[in-house]
């Protein structure tokens, strides 16, 4: 857990080691690169307003070496703060103040995604699998390689964008809701705002180099969700 309150960081380190974690502390950036590098965690709980080097470029450095978790916390429930957060590669994210019992919540749930592979691949059988490799006129989609590429050159995507894409890849022609999406990638019981997948997507269009407007790959439906394009 990454903050400088350390009234708060006592508090929510005592909760979720009651909750059985194991938890390192760091009141800012530098120190949270330093411990993220040498003790390789499943999640970080990352403030945004962090002094020296802020949230948002402890976030950016960490997705250098690492594709733990991020959950970042914003100081006010401003719209701003979320996007920017995620833009840098967090995969959730909680606004000051909340409560320790949500945030445990968050953090299992994250921990129940199957690692290099999405909720709705890991669920199938094996008979059924769906082709090594998934093509889309110049996008390349390789899930168990966990590899993308746009006319061969490689797509550098964050966990939870690759998720997305690989679980929109899974079913071609069909339409899937936001709400269908989070099930698959977040799971059943994730809780909180659903225009989390638009931001995802939108970096995901955006590193694809997908102009929303006449989309080639990820295709909106208008007052559905999401379904991929033929490329």
């Amino acid at each position: 857990m990454v903050d400088d309150e350390p009234s708060l960081v006592r508090v929510v380190t005592g909760y979720l080691e009651r909750e059985g974690f194991s938890v390192r502390t760091a009141a800012d950036g530098e120190t949270a690169l330093e411990l993220a590098r040498e003790a390789e965690p499943d999640v970080v709980v990352l403030d945004l307003g962090l002094p020296g080097i802020d949230g948002v470029e402890t976030c950016r450095r960490l997705r250098t070496f690492t594709d733990c978790y991020v959950v970042m916390l914003t100081a006010r429930a401003d719209e701003v703060d979320m996007l920017i957060g995620l833009a840098v590669g967090a995969d959730d994210y909680l606004s000051k103040p909340f409560s320790p019992r949500e945030l445990t919540a968050r953090i299992r749930t994250l921990l129940r995604r199957p690692r290099g592979r999405s909720a709705a691949e890991a669920s199938a059988p094996a008979a059924t699998s769906a082709p090594a490799l998934r093509v889309f006129g110049d996008l390349a989609i390789d899930p168990e390689a966990r590899e993308v590429t746009v006319a061969g050159d490689p797509v550098v995507l964050t966990r939870t964008e690759f998720d997305l894409l690989t679980t929109l890849s899974s079913r071609p022609r069909a339409v899937f809701s936001r709400r269908q999406l989070i099930e698959q990638v977040w799971g059943a019981d994730w809780i909180g705002d659903e225009h989390l997948v638009d931001i995802h997507l939108g970096h995901v269009r955006r590193k694809l180099g997908d102009d929303p407007g006449a989309s080639r790959f990820v295709v909106t439906v208008r007052g559905v969700g999401y379904r991929m394009g033929s490329g």
